[in-house]
């Protein structure tokens, strides 16, 4: 399987990245015996006043998200002029996503859903065109205005900036067929009818369409050589195996291929000849020890910048001597922080970088690479910036499962606090197969350990980056060895006497909602309670409600957690949800869920709350009308934040803050739903 069809159906549970935003009033915070003070939620959770800034591709401007009407949005400014005569750009009710400039810098690209029901259109604005009158941004054009469609990028061509090759799943829900888009005129033209489960498309230098990407129901996945109208298999890989293309050499004769097909169990990056089917081993982990990570391509020369490996922190390797100079510069500048060059010119000769650690409020700079000149351009969060000597370290741990698998994790405890018999939050990624957490700053993280919390973040097996044996490992574990990972850290920590056995909860979104039920479920004595955040109960009828266009990723999912067509598969999948064992569930449990989620439906939420209610347990649900896969919306964030916090403190004695602002406090109670009026019909097949 390719790495983008791994990534897609890993985000079946990943990601509940999620902002939020209020004005809440100055507090005389309490401090705790070590005089870490109670640090306000907005600090972490909401609205930056700054993010995202991006430089034009000619240096002339800079874009950035920042709050307009609450929401945030995109703003730009000329790079000379102050932040505060920046012009709103788009005036978006949700949170957009992110956004992008065009090659010639003339316009900029953003998605956007309808309440996160994840059909994205993508829009185009012109950053010079004035407001329309009456208003105070300029016009967007949506330029792919369709209804319950997934729009998806597949390539931006750098010889006519004014074209892009689009996804569109308008004709079949289940697949993407390939459009050229003229972006200056909105005009769409077919480039590939997809109509034989085509889930990938790769471009050269040249914009020449050279790849496709094929899976099967089985799903294995090959990958074609496109000969006038003739696909060519060039690259086979199974179900459990990865492969994906990352760019073309300076010739255009031979492409990047990052693969752990056969008897490879790490990422390894090669060379292959799409004519000749000859490979050549290019590079892997020096240190023998995790997935190949990222490749970096020089635009202009088409060599190769740097690539780069994440075990506990991030490794690159330069191949590129002026790149590796910049950054070895920019280290010393900022020591014991990461640097990310998050954009530049096209010449690469200025850049707009962010400095960031786990313990530290980011910056971005500005920094001209031919004069060696750094410019600080703002500070998301700079009240953060004032108190980041309360924030607290992250550190990597290893400790043994069940089975003696050993389990990467990493350990936060409160800063000024002796690790020694504290309240624990385990807090569980999503995914579960690919992502994984890494080192740095984690707003949730940082807001439970200001809390009192340590908090233990397992990448369990199936997550990301260690392998493909490590990868597989979780396959058909779901509520077993998977679990197991989990539970055996909070045993860790126990035997080494930082954590108060009577005192630990779990907490999780997406995947780390799922493993959230399945800790009270099949572990009932050991968490306190859970906090269930958009997580599956029912695993059969979260499959019966995958979105068309995941068609492609069914038997990768099938997998992870049993084929239900086969009795087998029936009853692993039974065992596995943690519905089936809600009698067993004795501790407190809070759910929180959106209601227009198209990865993990309501009906999830709905049926663990109904069965726990029926069975005389209580347990507290908010349910959010305008949210999909996580909170989105500043207000609904702080309000789901609120809770989470009031409910920790409630059952394993943190420290909560009190106070919120009326508008929170307003929609905290909206949220609220009467369990006692839940209820659930089934789907008939």
């Amino acid at each position: 399987m390719n790495h983008k069809l791994i990534a897609a159906c890993a985000a079946l549970l990943f990601g509940c990245g999620i902002k939020a935003n209020a004005a809440l009033p100055e507090l005389d915070p309490p401090e705790t015996e070590a005089g870490t003070p109670l640090l306000d939620r907005d600090l972490f959770f909401g609205n930056p006043q700054i993010a995202g800034g991006k430089l034009s591709p000619d240096g002339r401007f800079i874009s950035f998200m920042k709050p307009y009407h609450g929401i945030m949005n995109v703003w730009v400014k000329e790079f000379a002029e102050p932040f505060d005569q920046a012009r709103p750009l788009t005036d978006s009710e949700r949170p957009l996503r992110g956004y992008t400039w065009t090659e010639d810098g003339k316009f900029i690209l953003f998605v956007k859903d309808s309440g996160g029901d994840e059909n994205m259109n993508l829009f185009a604005v012109d950053p010079a065109a004035k407001p329309e009158p009456g208003k105070e941004t300029p016009p967007s054009r949506n330029l792919t205005p369709m209804e319950d469609v997934t729009a998806q990028t597949m390539h931006a061509s750098q010889n006519n900036p004014d074209l892009l090759w689009i996804g569109l799943n308008d004709r079949d829900k289940a697949w993407h067929d390939l459009y050229q888009l003229e972006i200056s005129t909105g005009d769409l033209k077919l480039v590939y009818q997809n109509d034989d489960r085509i889930t990938g498309y790769e471009f050269d230098w040249d914009d020449n369409l050279r790849l496709l990407s094929r899976t099967d129901p089985a799903g294995n996945t090959t990958l074609l050589r496109k000969d006038g109208d003739d696909l060519v298999p060039i690259y086979e890989t199974s179900v459990t195996e990865n492969a994906g293309v990352s760019g073309w050499d300076a010739k255009n004769e031979n492409f990047y291929l990052v693969t752990n097909k056969g008897e490879l169990d790490l990422l390894t990056l090669y060379t292959i000849n799409p004519d000749t089917k000859q490979a050549e081993l290019l590079e892997s982990d020096p240190e023998q020890a995790v997935d190949f990570g990222r490749l970096r391509l020089d635009r202009n020369t088409r060599e190769i910048i740097s690539t780069s490996y994440t075990d506990d922190k991030t490794c690159y390797y330069w191949r590129d001597k002026t790149w590796e100079a910049n950054y070895k510069f920019l280290q010393q500048k900022f020591p014991g922080r990461e640097i990310a060059f998050q954009s530049s010119t096209n010449d690469y000769s200025k850049f707009l970088i962010a400095v960031h650690g786990d313990k530290y409020a980011a910056e971005a700079w500005y920094f001209d690479a031919e004069k060696r000149e750094l410019i600080h351009q703002y500070t998301p969060r700079p009240e953060l910036k004032e108190v980041e000597e309360y924030l607290a370290p992250m550190q990597s741990i290893r400790y043994a499962s069940s089975d003696g698998l050993e389990i990467p994790a990493y350990l936060t405890v409160p800063a000024g606090v002796e690790a020694k018999n504290l309240p624990v939050v385990v807090l569980v990624h999503g995914g579960p197969k690919g992502p994984r957490d890494s080192w740095g700053y984690s707003a949730t993280v940082q807001f439970l350990a200001n809390r009192g919390y340590a908090v233990l973040q397992p990448n369990f097996r199936a997550s990301g980056g260690y392998g493909k044996k490590f990868l597989n490992a979780g396959d058909l574990q779901w509520g077993k060895l998977m679990q197991d990972d989990i539970t055996w850290g909070v045993k860790h920590l126990i035997a080494e006497g930082i954590a108060d056995k009577d005192r630990v909860a779990i907490m999780g979104g997406s995947y780390g909602g799922y493993a959230t039920l399945a800790g009270l479920a099949f572990t009932p004595d050991l968490y306190a309670c859970g906090v269930d955040i958009v997580g599956p109960s029912n695993i059969f009828t979260l499959l019966d409600s995958i979105p068309p266009y995941w068609e492609s990723g069914r038997a990768f999912l099938y997998g992870m957690v049993g084929d239900p067509s086969t009795e087998e598969g029936k009853q692993r999948i039974r065992d596995a949800s943690p519905l089936f064992s809600a009698e067993k569930i004795s501790r407190p449990l809070l759910i929180i869920q959106g209601a227009n989620d198209p990865r993990v439906k309501q009906a999830e939420a709905d049926q663990i709350a109904i069965a726990l209610r029926d069975r005389g347990h209580k347990v507290s649900y908010l349910l959010a009308d305008d949210e999909g896969h996580g909170f989105a919306k500043p207000v609904n964030r702080m309000a789901m934040y609120a809770e989470i916090e009031a409910f920790l403190a409630g059952q394993i004695g943190g420290r909560y803050q009190e106070e919120m602002p009326d508008d929170v406090a307003e929609r905290l109670e909206q949220l609220r739903v009467d369990v006692s009026q839940v209820s659930y019909e089934p789907t008939e097949e």
